[in-house]
């Protein structure tokens, strides 16, 4: 009788671990939610950026930058880009509203033409300013922008790292997946790799430097962006950074971007 029991309770214990073993998919879905619900909270942030673009022969052009992220609750996140230096970009605006699988809104400002234009969810994989980041890559990565696959455990560096792939869920986009490497204590995002539509590598972001800020935000002092395909790439170099500075949605009006100074 109780070898009986035993056997019983054994069969139904490995019933009930193969019933809720994690599949993949939902395994690199739970990870991304993690690290999401990990970074929430921080209200706002603004800081000062340096873009430093390299074409293939190693000549850099440098441009000065101020950035300011309003976090949005139930929504993605507002950012705005200011181009302070050199003066043939001087004034020169970027703002997104980023969304979940509705196509994030984002508007250019140009001086030289004094007019704000709108960028369309079509053109979405084209070129930020010339550098090697898209406008796709610049809105807040929403959870539900993609689907996942959780690949493998990996060092990285000084972490040890989820390697998780996503495929995007919305349309228009570059990419067809994206390969992520995110460390397992505090969901840093150290590597992404981007494959273009035809499913070659295009490019790889490396980010380094992590500080903690307000005593649970960690961002980096530098993100680098290589194309695989032209020999370019974009570092930006990151400074100052400031949150829960009191920023409001006035501060993300695309009616004043023509203003800002």
């Amino acid at each position: 009788m109780k070898k009986q029991l035993f056997a019983t309770l054994l069969v139904t214990s490995l019933f009930s671990i193969v019933a809720t073993a994690e599949t993949d998919e939902e395994k690199g879905l739970r990870i991304a939610q993690e690290a999401d619900a990990f970074d929430a909270g921080f209200v706002d942030f603004t800081a000062d950026m340096v873009m430093t673009l390299k074409n293939r022969k190693g000549q850099e052009s440098i441009r000065q930058i101020k950035s300011k992220t309003l976090e949005v609750e139930g929504d993605g996140d507002k950012s705005l880009s200011l181009f302070l230096e050199p003066a043939d970009v001087k004034g020169t605006a970027s703002l997104t509203y980023s969304h979940g699988l509705e196509p994030d809104d984002q508007w250019l400002y140009l001086p030289a033409l004094k007019r704000v234009k709108r960028i369309s969810s079509k053109n979405k994989s084209g070129p930020f300013m010339g550098s090697e980041f898209a406008f796709e890559d610049l809105g807040s990565q929403e959870v539900e922008k993609y689907t996942y696959k959780f690949l493998r455990d990996e060092a990285c560096g000084e972490y040890e790292c989820y390697v998780i792939e996503r495929f995007p869920a919305y349309e228009y986009s570059g990419y067809t997946r994206q390969i992520g490497w995110i460390d397992k204590e505090a969901y840093r995002v150290v590597k992404v790799e981007y494959y273009d539509r035809k499913n070659t590598l295009l490019k790889t972001l490396t980010s380094s430097g992590y500080n903690q800020y307000a005593g649970k935000h960690w961002r980096p002092e530098s993100m680098e962006m290589i194309n695989h395909q032209t020999g370019k790439s974009t570092t930006l170099s990151w400074e100052n950074y400031a949150f829960k500075t009191g920023l409001t949605e006035n501060d993300f009006d695309k009616n004043g971007l023509k203003r800002l100074r």
